[in-house]
């Protein structure tokens, strides 16, 4: 895969351990303050079915990605999870989290069934591995009142989609009866506990700010994995600061697509960002042409805007074989700014592997029409 690579600022290194970039979904960066030893979640997943590699190649990218993942787990104090999808956290992979202050999402709350249920899982398993017991949940019926999260997106309510407007607000709508049906559950469902086995504490981190000896870590409120009620849920970036230096991860924001976390992103103007970037492999199914169009606009803007030492645009979008062809316009940006855009792959020095696999299908489509002319 070619030599890793790693930024140092200051007393912080931080190494890109692995993305989809790479040939397997994950999203994991390994950053050591000198304070303390932070991986920021370990998971990793196959590519998905149409993604142009055989099914043999698509597991040993993800044998490369767990070894990396297994290696700095190990020099890790501290481990998040984010939200609970398999590229992010590895439920099954206990010795990743033993030992280690686990920082993560609550999944009692801005969480939908199907994470819930991972959440569950992982929890009840990891607390009998560690005690040998089972972890309570507290059956405990509750009347918390969540307020409607579109309170917080009024630059992305403020915006006029024209012909699809009323279709918009259909949407918001439905979304909102979504999570008023969700809210019902997190006040039913049994809480499960933050606890503490030994050198193991799980702490639910979302909205907290910790401090290990000058670094802070901030876990923002959760937002939207995507779209405004987007049906797979809710995520927490992070935010890592010490002496001046900040690194933003924004872990599934899907572009941004929320003009509002775009502000928000600007706004923090980090040293280092990382940024999943629109998943445009799935045009036009859960991606439709204008919440694209949002997210290249928001790129675009974050690019202009930011004064990123570094911006690592991975994730979502390289899985996608043409990503570089559909974010011309974030490419052209970042060239003419001077602004360093990069993936994990380029770290390592070799062109994401999705680009690789467009090359050569160009090259084979320009060779098939040449000698078809003569």
């Amino acid at each position: 895969m070619g030599r890793m690579r790693r930024i140092k600022l200051g007393s912080i290194t931080i190494i890109p351990i692995w993305s989809d970039s790479m040939g397997a979904k994950s999203f994991s960066v390994f950053i050591d303050t000198g304070d303390v030893r932070i991986m920021i979640d370990p998971g990793v997943s196959i590519m998905h079915p149409s993604f142009p590699i055989s099914d043999e190649e698509k597991a040993n990218y993800v044998e490369k990605a767990w070894s990396e993942l297994v290696k700095y787990a190990r020099k890790s104090d501290i481990v998040t999870v984010t939200h609970y999808h398999y590229d992010h956290f590895s439920p099954d992979a206990p010795d990743f989290y033993e030992g280690k202050i686990i920082l993560a999402k609550n999944p009692n709350q801005y969480i939908n069934e199907s994470q819930r249920g991972r959440a569950e899982e992982f929890y009840y398993y990891f607390y009998r591995d560690l005690t040998g017991k089972e972890l309570k949940f507290e059956k405990t019926e509750r009347n918390v009142l969540y307020e409607n999260p579109l309170k917080n997106l009024k630059k992305a309510l403020s915006i006029d989609y024209g012909d699809y407007t009323e279709r918009k607000k259909e949407l918001l709508e439905k979304g909102s009866r979504w999570f008023e049906r969700l809210t019902t559950k997190w006040n039913k469902w049994p809480l499960i506990p933050e606890f503490k086995v030994g050198e193991t504490r799980c702490i639910f981190a979302d909205g907290r700010t910790f401090k290990f000896g000058e670094t802070l870590i901030k876990f923002q409120e959760p937002m939207f994995h995507g779209i405004e009620f987007s049906r797979v849920g809710w995520v927490t970036p992070i935010i890592i600061e010490k002496d001046g230096v900040k690194i933003l991860y924004t872990s599934d924001l899907n572009g941004p697509i929320i003009e509002d976390y775009a502000d928000w992103i600007i706004k923090e103007n980090p040293d280092i960002l990382f940024i999943d970037g629109p998943a445009t492999y799935m045009i036009p199914y859960t991606l439709n042409l204008i919440n694209f169009k949002r997210a290249l606009n928001n790129l675009t803007r974050i690019i202009r805007m930011v004064n990123s030492k570094y911006i690592f645009l991975d994730h979502h979008l390289t899985r996608d074989v043409r990503f570089r062809k559909r974010l011309r316009e974030v490419y052209e940006t970042s060239t003419k700014l001077h602004k360093r855009v990069m993936t994990f792959s380029e770290m390592r020095e070799k062109k994401p592997l999705a680009e690789r696999i467009f090359n050569n299908m160009s090259r084979r489509k320009e060779k098939k029409i040449s000698n078809t002319i003569l």
